[in-house]
C-alpha cells in the first residue's frame, strides 16, 4: 500500500512505513515544461544496461531511449550523453560512481531514480547549450566537484526531488562572471522539493539567469549558505524551509557582483534572516506552491533516489 502526498502540480506517492519505493511516473514542473517540454526516451526502444560498456553504448547517441540502470556501475571518467534520452534507476540500487554525465548540446534528457557517489570532476555537467533537462529523484553523496552544475548558455531545466547529503559545491549555475555573452536570457532553471542536508554552499549559486525559480526545497544545517544570486541574476526563493541555516540567501558571491532576490512564503528555522532586493522577471509556467508549514515532511519523504 502507498501513501499519497500532494506536491507542486502533481500527485506523488511515497512508500508507506516499512515497506520498499514503488516506480511510477512523476510529473514534470518549471522550466523544463517550457520549450516545447521534455519527454526524454518516450517513443524509443527501452533498454537495460548493467555494464559500463553497455551503459556507455545506450546513452551517447541521439537516438530516442529510455534506459533502464540496475546495479551499480563505477565510470571511469565523464560520460557523454546524447539527446533523447531518459536515464533511470530501477531496481532499488541503481549507482553510479567514480566519474558522472556530461551533457553537451544536448536536449531532451531526463535523469531519475540513481544514486551519485565519489564522483571525480562533477556528478552531473550540464554545458553547451543543452536545452529541456529534467533532474529527477536522484541522491548525491560527496564528490569532486559540483553535483549538478549547469553552464554556457544551458536552458530549460528543471531540477526536482533530489537529496544531497554532505556535499561542498553542489549546484552551480552559470560558470564564470566572463560569460554574460552567452549565458544572459538564458541559464532558467527551477529548483523544486529538493533535500540540502548538511552541504556547504552553491545550493543553488546562480549567475545571469533571470528568474531562476528556487521554491519548497528544505535547507538542513548548510553550513556555508543556501542560495546565491549574482551578476544580474534574478532569483524568486518562495516556500522554501531553512532549518539551522546561518546564511539562507544573498546577493554577491566572493569576487561576483551581485544579481537580485526576492524572496517570500519562506520558513526560517534557527536561521538567519537573509539578504533580498531589487526586481525579478516573472515566472511564465504554472505551478502549486506547497505551504513552507509542510515542506520538512514532505521533502525528507519524498526526495532522492528510491523515491519515484
Amino acid at each position: 500500500m502507498l501513501a499519497v502526498t500532494a506536491t507542486a502540480g502533481a500527485e506523488t506517492t511515497s512508500p508507506a512505513a516499512g515497506e520498499p519505493a514503488s516506480t511510477f511516473a512523476a510529473e514534470l514542473v518549471g522550466w523544463a515544461t517550457q520549450n516545447g517540454g521534455t519527454t526524454g526516451g518516450a517513443g524509443g526502444e527501452t533498454v537495460q544496461v548493467d555494464s559500463v560498456a553497455a551503459f556507455t553504448e545506450a546513452v551517447t547517441d541521439g537516438q530516442a531511449r529510455v534506459v533502464e540502470v540496475t546495479g551499480a556501475l563505477a565510470l571511469p571518467d565523464m560520460t557523454p550523453v546524447g539527446s533523447n534520452k531518459t536515464i533511470v534507476g530501477v531496481g532499488g540500487d541503481a549507482t553510479i560512481t567514480g566519474g558522472g554525465l556530461t551533457l553537451s548540446e544536448s536536449t531532451n534528457v531526463i535523469i531519475q531514480n540513481l544514486t551519485f557517489d565519489d564522483w571525480n570532476d562533477d556528478a552531473i555537467n550540464i554545458e553547451d547549450e543543452s536545452t529541456n533537462v529534467w533532474v529527477d529523484h536522484n541522491s548525491f553523496g560527496v564528490g569532486v566537484d559540483g553535483a549538478v552544475d549547469i553552464k554556457r548558455g544551458s536552458d530549460f531545466i528543471t531540477v526536482s526531488w533530489n537529496r544531497v547529503t554532505g556535499h561542498d559545491k553542489v549546484m552551480l549555475l552559470g560558470h564564470s562572471d566572463n560569460n554574460g555573452a552567452q549565458d544572459i536570457g538564458k541559464l532558467r532553471v527551477t529548483y523544486h522539493h529538493n533535500f540540502f542536508e548538511g552541504t556547504v554552499q552553491r545550493n543553488p549559486r546562480v549567475r545571469f539567469g533571470n528568474p531562476v525559480h528556487v521554491f519548497n526545497n528544505l535547507y538542513q544545517d548548510v553550513s556555508g549558505y543556501g542560495v546565491a544570486s549574482t551578476e544580474d541574476a534574478g532569483v524568486l526563493v518562495e516556500g522554501n524551509v531553512f532549518v539551522g541555516v546561518d546564511d539562507p540567501f544573498h546577493l554577491a558571491e566572493a569576487a561576483s557582483g551581485p544579481g537580485t532576490l526576492i524572496a517570500r512564503d519562506n520558513l526560517l528555522l534557527d536561521s538567519g534572516a537573509g539578504e533580498a532586493g531589487g526586481d525579478v522577471a516573472d515566472i511564465p509556467y504554472a505551478y502549486q506552491l506547497d505551504p513552507a508549514s509542510e515542506i520538512e515532511a514532505l521533502v525528507t519523504a519524498g526526495a532522492g533516489a528510491g523515491r519515484l
